[in-house]
């Protein structure tokens, strides 16, 4: 089960419509360290957006691209590229720059319609995934139909997006199954949180075969935000999955580098990394006090001493305990 992380294109509705130069950076640097390798970026809507009349962002497609390149060869990077704005020209600058995929979108029941932008990433030489937008408006099964004949065209990974957070889990798995069903390419999942059910959509999806999970650094992204990062990584990590994703890394970089940088820009992250690992460990939060104090003697981490004394203990573990279990990580 992979990781896409879409905090960079998707995430940057908390902002307007496209992250600067320097959070770009921060974040490919943040994700890349933390080895989830696959990334899209760019302007909320898209490659060629705004060369079509779409909302200005403070980085141009071109520049977004360099921002990238010196992380193109540690990472498979991509952007998002709505069907209505393929430009030839533009496909070709990102296949010049680095640039590993792109993502066409359009709405569900509209396939058709991306045929000749599927075809233009393919004979670009780039790799062509699709996002089903607004998925929910088809059934599973012409999702399914869909799926086939988009995959006829030439496309690579396919996506059902929830655009509007709309799915219980027993949807999300529904859509899932079919698709994973009706075609032989990876099949991924986008959900967001507008009922507060993202990661329960995600684990549903994973269960009925999706290959990857689209997600958001602290959940941004537009609306009420995505499948949060960090928090599917937990929780796929408690069922014994995405181990490939070093947990301690990513929350170390959020809460030292991403959080400070984004509470300057008014974004505030709603799950933040102690509470996470509280939710992940089975910790309550009246233990944390004693946590701190025997984290900082014996110099070792909070977060690790938490997940592991949990693991002895999560009824009322006692600071002899946690001094044993600190000494343990020591060696």
């Amino acid at each position: 089960m992979k990781i896409m992380d879409c905090t960079l294109r998707d995430g940057a509705n908390v902002v307007g419509a496209g992250f600067s130069k320097e959070l770009t950076g921060l974040m490919l640097e943040g994700l890349i360290e933390s080895h989830i390798d696959t990334i899209e970026m760019g302007h909320c809507t898209g490659l060629g957006s705004m060369k079509h009349g779409g909302k200005k962002a403070p980085v141009t497609d071109e520049e977004y691209l360099d921002v990238m390149a010196p992380f193109a060869g540690k990472a498979h990077i991509g952007m998002f590229q709505a069907a209505a704005n393929a430009d030839e020209e533009l496909i070709a600058l990102a296949k010049a720059k680095g640039l590993s995929f792109l993502r066409v979108g359009i709405n569900a029941s509209d396939g058709k319609k991306a045929e000749k932008a599927v075809k233009m990433v393919r004979n670009a030489g780039l790799e062509c995934n699709f996002s089903l937008m607004k998925a929910y408006v088809s059934t599973p099964e012409e999702l399914a139909e869909e799926s086939k004949m988009l995959e006829s065209f030439g496309v690579q990974a396919i996506t059902i997006m929830d655009s509007a957070g709309y799915m219980f889990p027993d949807q999300a798995a529904a859509y899932t199954d079919a698709l994973v069903k009706a075609v032989s390419i990876p099949v991924g999942f986008h959900g967001h949180s507008n009922m507060g059910l993202a990661i329960a959509n995600a684990l549903a999806a994973e269960k009925a075969g999706a290959s990857f999970i689209d997600c958001g650094l602290m959940g941004m992204a537009r609306s009420a935000g995505n499948i949060q990062t960090e928090v599917a990584i937990a929780a796929f990590q408690r069922e014994g999955k995405a181990l490939e994703y070093p947990l301690y890394t990513l929350l170390d970089f959020i809460d030292h580098r991403l959080m400070p940088a984004m509470d300057k820009e008014g974004y505030h992250n709603p799950v933040k990394p102690l509470d996470l690992i509280l939710g992940m460990s089975g910790c309550h939060s009246s233990f944390v006090p004693i946590f701190r104090e025997v984290a900082a003697d014996k110099g070792v981490s909070l977060y690790e001493l938490i997940v592991e004394t949990s693991k002895i203990n999560r009824k009322n573990p006692d600071r002899l305990l946690m001094e044993k279990v600190a000494d343990s990580l020591k060696k």
